[in-house]
């Protein structure tokens, strides 16, 4: 019987280069996913801040007989002191089709609260309903 014993290849000194040590690397694909991580986070913060949670609070109260080229919408808004509210309304046809809209800014009464207004929305055609899409911050 004969025994054969494995042994790692013997290069020549400075033919194939400098040869590797055998150890993995792992810290390169953990480095990769932490840092995609962290600009996950930071786009999340960056469009909550600017499209999440507001204090601004629409509430519709209704809207005025329609014309052919106009809808008069009447809602109430909640603005914090010195604020300005920007608002979007809508004006939709009977199918439920956009008809007209119109961006609103809505100054904070002294000391901030709820603010009634009633504003016109121009139309392409006969609306039925009015909306208010929301209201941020101005600016």
């Amino acid at each position: 019987m004969s025994e054969t014993h494995a042994t790692s290849p013997v290069f020549p000194p400075g033919r194939y280069g400098r040869r590797r040590d055998g150890r993995k690397r792992r810290w390169v694909p953990v480095l990769a996913v932490v840092l995609f991580a962290a600009g996950i986070l930071g786009l999340t913060l960056k469009f909550y801040d600017k499209f999440g949670q507001t204090d601004y609070t629409p509430q519709i109260i209704g809207w005025s007989e329609p014309t052919a080229t106009e809808l008069v919408i009447q809602f109430r808004v909640w603005v914090p002191e010195g604020g300005t509210a920007n608002c979007m309304l809508r004006a939709r046809d009977y199918d439920g089709f956009e008809v007209g809209r119109r961006a609103v800014l809505v100054p904070a009464p002294d000391g901030g609260g709820t603010v009634e207004v009633s504003e016109p929305v121009p139309t392409k055609a006969r609306a039925s309903v009015g909306d208010v899409m929301g209201c941020r911050a101005a600016g």
